[in-house]
This record gives C-alpha cells, sequence and structure tokens, in this order.
C-alpha cells in the first residue's frame, strides 16, 4: 500500500523509493480506541495508516473536540509536538481497529537532507495540511451547521465512508443529534 502511494509521486525516482519505503519499519497495531499518542507525550515519528480510522482529538472536561481524522493512505501525526519536541496537547485514538507504518523523525530529517525530491514530498504535504486547516477554519467560522456539513462532505465525502458520525459532529462542533437531523 504504501509502495504503491510512493509510486504514484511522479518525481520520486526508484533510487527515491528504495531509500524511502525501508524506512517506515515501525509497525504499529491498534484495537479500538488503543491510542498512538497519548496526551503528554511527545511525537516521534510520522505514520501512514494501512487500514483502520483514527481521529486526533483535544480534551475538555466536558467533550472531545475532534480536529482531524486518519483512514487508509493518509498520514497521521501529533504535529505541533512532532516539530517543536514537547508534550502532545493532543490524543490520536483508533476508531476502529488500525495498522499504521511509522518512520521516525530523526529517519525523516536525514533522508529529506540526502534525497531533495523527499524534503518536496514533505513540503507538499505541509501545504496540503496548511490548505486544510484553512477550509477547516473558515468551516468553524460559519453560522450554520448545515453550511459547515456541506463543505465537508464537497470536500471530503469519503470522511463520512470511515467515521463515526458522532466523531465527524464533534468536527463540525455540533450535537450528533444536529448532524442526524441534516440527513447525511
Amino acid at each position: 500500500m504504501l509502495r504503491a502511494l510512493l509510486q504514484q509521486i511522479p518525481y520520486f525516482t526508484p533510487d527515491d523509493i528504495a531509500a524511502f519505503e525501508p524506512l517506515w519499519k515501525k509497525q504499529v497495531h491498534l484495537n479500538r480506541y488503543d491510542f498512538l499518542i497519548r496526551q503528554g507525550q511527545v511525537e516521534q515519528g510520522l505514520y501512514f495508516v494501512t487500514s483502520g480510522a483514527l481521529r486526533i482529538y483535544y480534551p475538555l472536561p466536558d467533550e472531545d473536540i475532534c480536529v482531524g481524522f486518519g483512514y487508509p493512505n493518509t498520514l497521521m501525526i501529533s504535529f505541533p509536538s512532532f516539530v517543536d519536541g514537547k508534550p502532545s496537547a493532543y490524543y490520536i485514538q483508533a476508531l476502529r481497529k488500525s495498522e499504521l507504518l511509522g518512520i521516525s523523525k530523526t529517519d525523516l530529517v536525514n533522508l529529506m537532507e540526502e534525497r531533495p525530491n523527499i524534503k518536496r514530498f514533505w513540503y507538499e504535504q505541509l501545504e496540503k495540511a496548511l490548505v486544510g486547516k484553512i477550509e477547516r477554519e473558515v468551516d468553524l467560522l460559519l453560522p450554520e451547521p448545515e453550511q459547515r456539513l456541506q463543505r465537508v462532505m464537497q470536500r471530503s465525502p469519503h470522511l463520512f465512508q470511515h467515521i463515526p458520525k458522532k466523531y465527524i459532529a464533534s468536527y463540525l462542533r455540533m450535537s450528533p443529534e444536529t448532524l442526524s437531523r441534516l440527513k447525511v
């Protein structure tokens, strides 16, 4: 699965793939509700989801706020912790049995120094993440739940195939009942 994704990147050479793929050596198997990372841990790796579904959430006393999701062929990371080396403010939790491959931060950084195409790939992932966060910010600023739902359905219809609706409701900052009334 990872190899297929890497082969789809048009500027990756066979040598890039041969250098990159073996570094994803950490195999992670999570059962439903297991944690990939807990609040307070320092993120040391980047993960590729091969199967399952996960959520990234920020805990509050009364609720958990979902800020993102992972499903097959996506990358998962507690990004602020990964970048600054500080304890994560977030949890990453499996919503069902999930399998991931991990690459260490050290291996990723070292390979980016050696191979410009790997650095380009990383920057493209960062750009996509930034655009996604800006779109999400717009979603959250919209006053009507219908508008928030419509935008997410247009941008990420696959989300509804992988993620339980109660977590999508949290992500959209609405109650599960409101989401149900909107007839997803």
